[in-house]
C-alpha cells in the first residue's frame, strides 16, 4: 500500500492479469492497473451486505487529487446509505435505443463486434448494418428506453418496416449519390436479426437481462431459385461475346464469364488478386471471403483463362481498374446495362452462382462437393495448410466449368467425361466440345 500520487501512478508497472493498488491514506480508494497499461481510479465499499466497486474515472482525465476528493464525497454518501454503483447501473439501464445503437456502431467499426465465425465484421457488412440501424431502427425506436422495450414492440417494429413506414430517399456520401429506402419483408427480417444481435450486445454490457426479439415470429424468406436454362446460357454467351472487345464493357464481361464458370461470389472475383491464384493447384486461395480464408477449386477452363490473362496484365488485381493498382469499378452498373432490354434482364451475379450450383447438382455431384465448389460454410475448404485439393473436387470443378463454358459457346453435350491428369483433363474437355453438336 502507498499514497497515490501522480508520480507513483505513472510509474506503477502493469501485470499480466491486471491488479489494484490501494491508497494508504484513504481506505477504500484505489488504482486499477490494466494489463494494457490503462489506469483508472475506484472505490471499494460494502452496501446491503455486498462488497461493491465503483469506478471514478480514467487517469489522465482524473488526477490522483481530484479522484481522491471524489472518493471522499462518494464514501460520505455511502455512509448515509446510498449505493453509487447501483445508481450507475440503473442509469445504464435507462439508455435509449439510439444511444445503444451508436455505441454498437462505434464498437462494430472498431472491430469489437464479432460476426460470422467469430471474426470482426467486414467493412461491407458494417456499412450495411449501419444503414439498417440509421434508416430503420433509430427512426422507429430511437427515443425509447432499452429497458422498456417489449416483444410486442418488436412485432410492431417488424410490421412497420414491412409496411414501408421507413420509406425514404436519402443522400449518400458519394457525389450525386442517393439511397432509396423501401422497407419490405426481406429488409424487416434482416433488420430484426441485426436488432437481436444489438440486444445481445446490451445483455453482455449489463444493460438489460433479456432479449425482446427472442421467440419473435418472422415471415419466411422468399427463396431465390432463379437459374439459367441451357438456352439462356447460350443467350448469355452471345451477349458477352458481343462486348468482349468493348473498351468499357469488355472487362466486366470477363468477370461475368468467370463468375458463371466458378460459382464464386461477385466480390470474390472483382477483388481477386494474383497472389490468390494457384495455377498448379487448380484453385483460388481466397484470403478473405464471406467464410473467411477459403480454398476454392476451379476447373481447367478457368485455369486456362487465368494463365492467359496473367501474361497480359500487371499489378495486384486480376481485373485491374483505373488509377494506382485498384480493382475494377462500376461493375453493378455495367451488368445491369448489359442485360437491359434482353431476355436476361433479371439475371444477377447471384443467379449465375446459383445456376452453377444447380448444374453441378444436375451432373450428379453431392451436396458437400457442391458446397466446396462455391464456398458455402458447410463445405468450404478453409484450412491455410491445404496445399493439394482432393482430386474429386478438381474433377467436379473441371466438369461443371467445362459444361458451363460449352453452353456459353452455344453447344450441347451428349455425354460427360471425368478425368484427373491436367493434360488428359484438357483433352477430355476438348473431346467433349468436339462431340457436342451446335444448337440449331
Amino acid at each position: 500500500m502507498t499514497k497515490l500520487t501522480k508520480r507513483f501512478v505513472e510509474a506503477v508497472e502493469p501485470q499480466s492479469k491486471g491488479h489494484v493498488v490501494w491508497d494508504d491514506e484513504l481506505p477504500g480508494f484505489g488504482l486499477r492497473v490494466y494489463p494494457s497499461g490503462k489506469r483508472s481510479y475506484l472505490i471499494q465499499y460494502r452496501a446491503k451486505g455486498r462488497s461493491r466497486r465503483y469506478t471514478i474515472g480514467i487517469h489522465g482525465v482524473w488526477t490522483p487529487e481530484t479522484a481522491r476528493r471524489e472518493a471522499k464525497a462518494l464514501l460520505g454518501q455511502i455512509a448515509q446509505g446510498e449505493d453509487p454503483a447501483a445508481e450507475r447501473e440503473e442509469e445504464r439501464r435507462a439508455v435509449t435505443v439510439r444511444e445503444l445503437c451508436e455505441q454498437y456502431i462505434a464498437d462494430m467499426e472498431a472491430g469489437l463486434v464479432l460476426g460470422k465465425g467469430g471474426r470482426p465484421k467486414k467493412a461491407t457488412t458494417v456499412a450495411t448494418d449501419v444503414g439498417r440501424i440509421r434508416r430503420h431502427i433509430i427512426p422507429l425506436l430511437g427515443t425509447r428506453r432499452i429497458k422498456d422495450i417489449t416483444k410486442p414492440d418488436m412485432n410492431n417494429l417488424m410490421k412497420d418496416i414491412i409496411a414501408g413506414k421507413t420509406r425514404v430517399v436519402m443522400k449518400t456520401e458519394k457525389l450525386r449519390g442517393k439511397a432509396i429506402v423501401r422497407g419490405g419483408r426481406g429488409t424487416a427480417i434482416r433488420t430484426m436479426g441485426l436488432l437481436g444481435g444489438i440486444f445481445t450486445y446490451a445483455i453482455e454490457a449489463g444493460i438489460i437481462d433479456q432479449n425482446p426479439t427472442h421467440g419473435l415470429k418472422k415471415p419466411r424468406y422468399k427463396v431465390r431459385d432463379r437459374r439459367l436454362s441451357e438456352a439462356e446460357y447460350r443467350t448469355l454467351g452471345r451477349i458477352l461475346k458481343d462486348v468482349q472487345h468493348d473498351r468499357h464493357f469488355g472487362i466486366h464481361a470477363e468477370i461475368l464469364r468467370l463468375i458463371a464458370m466458378t460459382g464464386c461470389r461477385r466480390g470474390e472475383i472483382i477483388s481477386l488478386r494474383w497472389s490468390e491464384v494457384d495455377i498448379e493447384g487448380s484453385c483460388l486461395r481466397l484470403k478473405d471471403s464471406k467464410e473467411g480464408a477459403s480454398v476454392r477449386p476451379v476447373g481447367l477452363p478457368v485455369v486456362d483463362y487465368l494463365e492467359a490473362a496473367r501474361l497480359k496484365r500487371d499489378g495486384t488485381y486480376v481485373f485491374p481498374g483505373q488509377g494506382e493498382d485498384n480493382a475494377v469499378g462500376n461493375f453493378p452498373q455495367s451488368w445491369k446495362k448489359l442485360f437491359a432490354d434482353t431476355p436476361l434482364w433479371d439475371v444477377t451475379p447471384h443467379v449465375l452462382r446459383h445456376s452453377f450450383a444447380s448444374i453441378a447438382n444436375d451432373l450428379g455431384f453431392t451436396e458437400i462437393t457442391i458446397a466446396a465448389l462455391i464456398g458455402h460454410a458447410k463445405g468450404s475448404v478453409t484450412s491455410k495448410y491445404v496445399h493439394t485439393l482432393d482430386s474429386t473436387l478438381i474433377m467436379a470443378a473441371d466438369t461443371v466449368s467445362g459444361y458451363v463454358k460449352a453452353l456459353l459457346e452455344g453447344v450441347e453435350f451428349r455425354r460427360n467425361t471425368y478425368t484427373l491428369d491436367r493434360q488428359t483433363r484438357r483433352s477430355a474437355i476438348n473431346d467433349m466440345l468436339t462431340e457436342a453438336r451446335p444448337c440449331t
